[in-house]
């Protein structure tokens, strides 16, 4: 198929504004393929690049287009930009870059006006057709007349929905089958939702639930067979040379074949945790591991299991699953758990965990499946503080001493129906001069365009925003904004995808309207960068 039915199809799609016409368009598209171009298709149809980084930035982008004229009739195929991409991601060492600019240059000499639009939008992150993941998802299944909920499960436990398509198009619904949990493949983790309280989170649940400690450190997925041990990350990136101790811990679990779900974090010796920066500054090590385990040992504590000696539990129920997990790894190594249907005793385990310096409770529906990859309502998170993992959409440099640094943040929440993010205010707080330096850094090789006095960056860096509450505000299209919002950290661990939803910020306010609606405008809008106090 031509490169150019690929870019109208996108095109079309950003113009249409409702969800089922959406997934109508593309799954006449995905039909249409032949077997090798439907999973890049898929990926590039919801934005992304199954190479990952290629090493492509706006500047190289802005630099092919303006040496190159539009082809005057369309020649570009699926395949010659799968090619190319290939090219990209292979090019390493000296002339690596020559060589890039080289391949870039030929395909946009070939590309006409749509096929230069639709990569431009590709290779910079900036392809806001509305047709993110979950959306595509569906379109394969309508396309290969498969349950969309079966497709969504199958790509979880595959951690890649191209992979998925390219079966289930091909041979359709029987295909699914074949994707199940596998010892040594990772799979997406299941994520949690927001609760405002121990009693709000209790009585959605039905009452009675799990409490656990929810612990600041880095979400791992351990897998076991024999002597063998994989470590994944949140990111399901393999990490398993930097963990020794949690190799360790896994050998030493009472079953030979298994697949945990835990958190990996650096304790103090009165058993606190260290804060999040100095897990991950261990965590993503991988020279001189050796050397650093001794100073700085990380903790490996579990709080779920979804594989036990050629069991697959995923379709067991959380208390169930908790059963086995207890078999299997000492009350040592699991997350802190309570089960209580009484709102006080959750409020005291609650303040037991904050006291220890943990972030606060995941409250879980004892009856729930385990989810992969979802953010469902049978998980709760519960934290005393007000916070969001929300998207760096651009930055302003700062002034006076923040002079020479970009320091205030442009903060966006996900938005799965319109596609994109939907902006929320800006801040400038909360930052030390390290992590200022940091920002800046990243940032500028993020930076896509200067528009006024902000810089746009790619929507890719994700952040933990603190606030204190959420207000009406006629300045933002999603009419809501953050009050006094402050960064408590960056989230390296987590993609953008990952980030929180409108959704869940609109819920919010739901919760608190009354308290703080119609109160005006953030403290935080408008108010000039400079020093922090």
């Amino acid at each position: 198929m031509l490169l150019v039915d690929l870019a109208r199809t996108s095109r079309d799609v950003a113009a249409t504004r409702g969800r089922l016409e959406k997934i109508a368009r593309l799954s006449s598209l995905l039909r249409r393929l032949e077997p090798g171009e439907r999973a890049p298709s898929v990926s590039w149809l919801a934005g992304d690049l199954a190479q990952g980084s290629i090493g492509l930035g706006w500047a190289g982008v802005r630099e092919a287009l303006q040496a190159s004229q539009p082809a005057p009739s369309p020649s570009l195929s699926i395949a010659d930009l799968e090619r190319a991409i290939a090219a990209f991601a292979s090019a390493r060492g000296p002339g690596s870059a020559s060589a890039r600019r080289d391949v870039l240059g030929e395909l946009f000499a070939r590309a006409g006006e749509e096929e230069r639009e639709f990569l431009s939008g590709l290779f910079t992150g900036e392809l806001r057709q509305g047709a993110l993941e979950g959306i595509v998802t569906e379109a394969v299944a309508l396309a290969a007349g498969a349950p969309a909920e079966e497709v969504r499960r199958a790509a979880m436990l595959a951690g890649s929905l191209p992979k998925v398509a390219e079966a289930v198009l091909a041979e359709g619904p029987v295909a699914l089958a074949r994707f199940s949990l596998r010892l040594l493949e990772p799979v997406k983790p299941m994520l949690a939702q927001t609760a405002g309280s121990v009693a709000e989170a209790l009585e959605a649940l039905g009452g009675t639930a799990a409490l656990e400690w929810k612990l600041d450190g880095a979400r791992v997925q351990v897998h076991r067979r024999g002597e063998e041990v994989r470590i994944f990350s949140r990111a399901l990136r393999e990490v398993t040379s930097a963990l020794p101790e949690v190799v360790a811990v896994a050998r030493a679990a009472r079953a030979t074949e298994l697949v945990l779900d835990g958190e990996a974090l650096a304790l103090r010796p009165d058993g606190t945790p260290e804060p999040f920066q100095v897990t991950m500054s261990r965590f993503g090590r991988r020279l001189d591991v050796d050397r650093l385990a001794p100073e700085l040992p990380l903790t490996a504590l579990f709080f779920d299991i979804l594989e036990k000696d050629g069991r697959d539990l995923l379709a067991l129920s959380c208390a169930q699953r908790y059963e086995e997990l207890a078999s299997a790894v000492p009350e040592r190594q699991r997350v802190p758990r309570r089960v209580v249907s009484d709102p006080a005793q959750g409020e005291a385990f609650l303040a037991e965990a904050l006291s220890r310096g943990h972030e606060g409770l995941v409250v879980k529906a004892l009856g729930a499946p385990y989810q992969a990859g979802r953010r469902g309502g049978a998980w709760l998170k519960v934290k005393r503080a007000h916070t969001l993992d929300l998207v760096v959409l651009a930055v302003e440099p700062g002034s006076g001493r923040r002079r020479g640094w970009l320091s205030n943040l442009h903060l966006g929440a996900r938005d799965p129906q319109g596609g994109g993010f939907a902006m929320l205010g800006k801040t400038f707080k909360g930052m030390t001069d390290e992590m200022l330096a940091w920002q800046t850094e990243r940032l500028r090789a993020l930076a896509l365009a200067e528009e006024g006095h902000a810089v746009r960056v790619r929507p890719e860096l994700v952040v933990e925003v603190a606030f204190d509450g959420i207000q009406a505000s006629s300045r933002y299209p999603a009419g809501l904004a953050l009050r006094f919002a402050r960064v408590k950290r960056y989230r390296e661990d987590k993609r953008a995808e990952e980030a929180d939803t409108i959704e869940t910020v609109r819920a919010l306010y739901a919760r608190q309207a009354g308290t703080s609606a119609g109160e005006g405008a953030s403290s935080d809008e408008g108010e000039p960068d400079g020093p922090r106090p």
